[in-house]
């Protein structure tokens, strides 16, 4: 009976009173700051985390990127863009670098890459890339991708040419480990 008192006095309610208030604002504080962490995550950028050697020497397992989502919407990838893209054979993402861009008539032999029978200068390399592919013509809304470590990576070479659509975003920033923040070139 007693609590029943409590609760139905001034300070019984001005309790209750104070603890819906704090609730409110805790509500309205984080409500917020979820919601525009998820567009953030959506729209702008999202952060991702290098699995394999596929790009070394550019980018190193562990290594922990922000990805870049909006350049994308106002221009197609660039040849020489890192990105990051959905795998047309699974679920994963994979981080590899567009080198043929539609249109454009890839090949690779004696342990170079030639678009439209020009060859790549590719100085981030440390390898010649090796066997023969192709020629293939990069069809429209779609990129050929390689990764910078060719003995192994899985990429345009075993799985075609990469759909525009399933591209993420543009590798922008390394912020992990703290020897190596900086911008992904």
């Amino acid at each position: 009976m007693e609590d029943l008192e409590t609760l139905s006095s001034p300070e019984g309610l001005s309790g209750r009173r104070k603890a819906l208030r704090w609730l409110r604002e805790v509500l309205e504080t984080i409500l917020p700051a979820v919601l525009i962490a998820v567009l953030i995550n959506l729209f702008l950028a999202q952060a991702t985390q290098v699995h394999g050697q596929s790009m070394e020497p550019t980018l190193h397992s562990n290594q922990r990127l922000v990805v870049e989502k909006v350049s994308y919407r106002f221009h197609g990838p660039r040849r020489g863009d890192i990105v990051v893209l959905k795998s047309p054979q699974s679920s994963e993402l994979l981080i590899k670098r567009v080198i043929g861009l539609p249109g454009e008539m890839v090949e690779i032999k004696q342990g170079q890459v030639y678009i439209n029978g020009q060859k790549l200068d590719e100085q981030y390399l440390e390898k010649p890339t090796g066997g023969h592919w192709g020629p293939l013509i990069v069809p429209p809304l779609h990129v050929f991708v390689l990764g910078d470590n060719r003995s192994f990576s899985n990429d345009s070479r075993a799985f075609g040419m990469v759909p525009v659509k399933n591209i993420i975003g543009r590798a922008w920033l390394c912020y992990w480990p703290l020897n190596e923040v900086g911008v992904v070139r």
